[in-house]
């Protein structure tokens, strides 16, 4: 399909900017829900992205997800004649908000919000006995249930 150079281009821009770009399977829609190309064009430009390996392609719920792969990230830098330091949003490494104390739960020997160990949660039931493990609301010793057929079922006559 021929693509206008400029549809592409901002087809490229957008998903080198986010590393991923997702496209609704709607192939009359007038426009992209984030570009502002028509979605076929969107569609087509990551189909041939994916055929040269440029992008993979994930398809759920009518709707494509494609997301680079580090040859498409190397092509979309040499297209868009891009440096090297510049990389898409998927590859940056987000900064960790600090504890509000300064350290986290478990640099200060804890475990954070759960306090209680394994050990701790097993030495509870050592003492447990077989008696003690009954639950107390269950039946009694000299409860003896019986499974006596009782009435019509498949196959068997009428008792008269």
């Amino acid at each position: 399909m021929l693509i206008p150079k400029q549809n592409r281009k901002l087809i490229y821009e957008s998903l080198f900017k986010e590393g991923v770009l997702v496209a609704k399977k709607d192939f009359n829609a007038p426009k992209h829900q984030d570009i502002d190309v028509p979605n076929l064009h969107v569609i087509k430009a990551c189909q041939s992205l994916n055929s040269k390996e440029y992008v993979k392609t994930q398809f759920s719920w009518q709707y494509y997800y494609y997301s680079l792969t580090n040859e498409g990230i190397e092509y979309l830098r040499e297209y868009l004649h891009l440096p090297s330091e510049i990389v898409p949003a998927t590859f940056k490494k987000q900064a960790r908000p600090a504890a509000a104390g300064g350290r986290s739960p478990r640099e200060e020997g804890g475990r954070g919000p759960q306090t209680r160990d394994r050990g701790e949660y097993r030495r509870n039931f050592e003492g447990v006995t077989e008696t003690n493990k009954s639950n107390k609301d269950g039946a009694t010793g000299d409860y003896n249930p019986s499974f006596k057929p009782a009435g019509i079922g498949r196959g068997r006559g009428r008792a008269e």
